[in-house]
C-alpha cells in the first residue's frame, strides 16, 4: 500500500534524480573538443588564418599545435600573433607538440624557448610527441629518456606548465620483461610527468586503453581521439566510422583523468574539413 509518506519519499527521490541527471549530462556536454592541428598539416602552412577560422567553424574550441621553432614560430606567426589569431576565433591552445630529440640527447637549449612560447599563448602542457629511433633501442635507452623527461618536467613545473608524453605503438614493444612505456610510466613522477594517450596507437599495438587507465589512474590527462579504418587498420578515419569502441573508452574517462580531448586524423578519403566536422559532431553528440 502506498501511503502519503511513501509517495512523498518516492517523489522526492525522483525529483532529485531528475535534477541530478541533467546536471551530469550538462557537465559532460560542456567538455570542450579540441583538434591536433597536424591533422591539417597540408593546408595549415599555406593559409594559417583561413585554416584556424575553419577549425573554429567546425565547432572546435581548442587546438593543439605542432612544429614550433624559435626561428619560424607557429607557421610563420610569432607566439603573440598566433595568440591573437586564436582569440579572434574564440579558440584556446591547452597544449603543443615540441621536438625533444635534441633535448633527450643532452642539449638543453631548446626547452627554454618552448616554455616561453607556451606561456605566450597560454598553454598548460608541453608535449613530447615522438622519439627518434636511435633514442629507443633498449630498456636502458628508455630509462635515459625517463631521466631527461623528469628533468624537463621540473623546469616546466617551475614555469607553471606540465610536461606530457605522447605515444605511438613502438613504446609497447617488449624489451625483455618490460616495455618502453612501462619504463616511462614507472620511472617518472606521476605528479610531474603526465601522458597524452593516443588511443589509435594503443589499439594498434594490441592493447586495451581501459586496462591502461585502471593500471595507471589519473596519468592520462590528454587523449588523441582518432579511429581505426575497418578495412585497413594501418590507417585512420573519421571518429565513429572505424573499429575502435570509443563509447567504452569514454565511459572510463574519469579513471584516466582526462582533461583534454583532441581529435586527430592523418588519412583522408574526403575533404579534410568535412572529415574534422564529422568527427567533431560524433564526439560531441555520441561520446560526451
Amino acid at each position: 500500500m502506498t501511503t502519503r509518506r511513501n509517495f512523498l519519499q518516492q517523489a522526492s527521490l525522483l525529483t532529485a534524480g531528475v535534477l541530478l541527471v541533467p546536471s551530469c549530462v550538462m557537465a559532460k556536454a560542456n567538455q570542450n573538443v579540441g583538434i591536433q592541428l597536424y591533422t591539417l598539416r597540408e593546408q595549415l602552412p599555406k593559409d594559417v588564418q583561413g585554416v584556424i577560422g575553419k577549425v573554429a567553424k567546425a565547432g572546435y574550441k581548442e587546438v593543439e599545435t605542432y612544429g614550433y621553432s624559435k626561428e619560424n614560430g607557429f607557421w610563420g606567426l610569432t607566439p603573440k600573433e598566433f595568440s591573437q589569431l586564436l582569440k579572434k576565433n574564440k579558440l584556446t591552445t591547452p597544449s603543443g607538440h615540441f621536438g625533444f630529440d635534441a633535448y633527450i640527447s643532452g642539449k638543453d637549449e631548446d626547452l627554454q624557448s618552448y616554455i616561453e612560447a607556451a606561456k605566450a599563448v597560454d598553454m598548460k602542457y608541453i608535449i613530447v610527441p615522438y622519439l627518434g629511433e636511435n633514442l629507443r633501442q633498449t630498456a636502458g635507452d628508455y630509462r635515459h629518456v625517463a631521466q631527461r623527461l623528469s628533468k624537463a618536467a621540473e623546469e616546466c613545473n617551475a614555469a607553471g606548465l606540465t610536461l606530457a608524453y605522447h605515444n605511438h605503438d613502438f613504446e609497447f614493444k617488449n624489451l625483455g620483461d618490460t616495455t618502453g612505456y612501462d619504463i616511462l610510466l614507472s620511472e617518472t613522477d606521476p605528479n610531474l610527468v603526465k601522458f597524452e594517450l593516443d588511443l589509435y596507437w594503443v589499439v594498434r599495438a594490441g592493447l586495451d586503453p581501459v586496462k591502461l587507465f585502471k593500471e595507471n589512474e589519473g596519468r592520462f590527462e590528454l587523449w588523441h581521439v582518432k579511429d581505426m579504418d575497418k578495412s585497413t587498420p594501418t590507417i585512420n578515419t573519421e571518429v565513429g566510422s572505424g573499429s575502435i569502441n570509443f563509447k567504452e573508452i569514454f565511459n572510463n574517462a574519469k579513471v584516466a583523468g582526462v582533461k583534454h580531448i583532441l581529435v586527430e586524423q592523418e588519412n583522408f578519403s574526403k575533404d579534410p574539413f568535412q572529415s574534422i566536422t564529422q568527427s567533431y559532431t560524433y564526439v560531441k553528440e555520441n561520446l560526451l
